[in-house]
């Protein structure tokens, strides 16, 4: 009789090594419901914008400065080695942004689908560029016009883009630069690493959606410098961070960036009207 009191008290009472797995399930649910609090929000996000910006800047200036002193002014005004500069502005700019916090802030490695690059592009890809190209398009017209009634708005001000094309070659080394490099770079950083950062962190489906496309799309614009490129492009990021979302890849915002870079290369250095 006493040996079957036994027996019931021991399966009515759970041993400490029965009881651990629960209690360690119940503590990793509860890590996983909990949400990071406003503020630290606020300042992992802040610390993106500012990073990003300070190594696009930092990295301009040490590469224009650094061959300006190795090859002289005259050299560094060529087309040639201003396709130079800007290479190796955008290539170490690139890989800082993205490699830096894995290295030293022992953050997770990004892999293809965190920047954008999962699979191959497909036709729907393809399709989406040009028809973003027109919505771009459309949106900057209207964000020019509003801006126009500013007085420190000038929609004339011409781009300073360092190139100051003689031949055919010099035509060739530009396009290659401003046509295919920049959009490349441009979006793996910011529609790619950038957005897919802020999605992550910023809480909410609604809020994190417009708010990653308002801030990418800021910092992008003032990034260019000037007030009428900076509203333009402000204009293509929103579309370009759009396809992104609905892609989930960076293709066709590639693309997109592709044709509008290779239609303004056109009107400016062949056709000679701007």
């Amino acid at each position: 009789m006493e040996k079957q009191d036994n027996n019931k008290k021991t399966k009515e009472q759970p041993t400490a090594h029965a009881k651990r797995p629960v209690k360690e399930r119940a503590e990793t649910v509860k890590k996983v419901e909990q949400k990071p609090t406003f503020w630290k929000c606020f300042s992992i996000v802040a610390g993106l914008l500012v990073w990003v910006a300070a190594v696009m800047i930092a990295v301009q200036y040490a590469i224009i400065f650094g061959l300006y002193y190795l090859i002289g002014r005259e050299q560094l005004t060529t087309p040639m080695w201003t396709t130079v500069a800007n290479a190796l502005i955008y290539s170490i700019a690139t890989f800082l942004i993205i490699w830096v916090p894995v290295k030293f802030l022992k953050k997770p490695h990004p892999d293809r689908t965190e920047l954008g690059l999962k699979d191959l592009p497909t036709w729907a890809d393809i399709g989406l560029a040009p028809a973003g190209l027109i919505v771009y398009l459309v949106l900057a017209v209207i964000l020019i016009a509003i801006f126009s009634n500013f007085s420190f708005f000038d929609a004339n001000q011409a781009q300073e883009l360092g190139y100051n094309l003689i031949n055919g070659f010099d035509r060739i080394v530009a396009f290659f630069a401003l046509c295919i490099v920049a959009p490349i770079a441009e979006e793996l950083v910011f529609r790619g690493w950038l957005y897919a950062k802020l999605r992550n962190i910023i809480p909410g489906k609604r809020l994190s959606l417009i708010l990653s496309i308002f801030l990418v799309s800021v910092l992008f614009g003032i990034l260019h410098g000037q007030w009428n490129v900076g509203v333009n492009v402000f204009a293509m990021s929103v579309v370009l961070c759009a396809l992104r979302e609905v892609t989930g890849t960076i293709y066709s915002g590639i693309l997109l960036h592709m044709l509008k870079n290779t239609i303004a290369f056109v009107l400016v250095y062949i056709l000679g009207m701007g």
